[in-house]
């Protein structure tokens, strides 16, 4: 399995589990959850603190996961008519 394969099968969706967002690992923890501590100023070190049950491996899952999404959007030009 290659290393982004092997990331992304981390981030898991179930729509039993916090209404369908991704999470990691099936746990209650979001990837959105992660990304807006992350933008606020909180840590990696932080983070796993609070949650011992993360590992430093899912961060990476969380940026390859997001990345994927951005890979994925499309761009389109607007004219706009004056």
């Amino acid at each position: 399995m290659k290393r982004k394969e092997y990331l992304l099968s981390k981030i898991t969706i179930n729509s039993k589990i916090m209404v369908g967002k991704p999470t990691i690992r099936g746990m209650r923890i979001t990837v959105e959850q992660i990304l807006r501590a992350l933008s606020a100023g909180i840590s990696e070190k932080e983070l796993l603190e609070e949650y011992p049950e993360l590992e430093k491996e899912d961060f990476q899952a969380v940026f390859a996961y997001a990345t994927g999404l951005i890979e994925e959007e499309q761009v389109f030009p607007v004219q706009i008519f004056a």
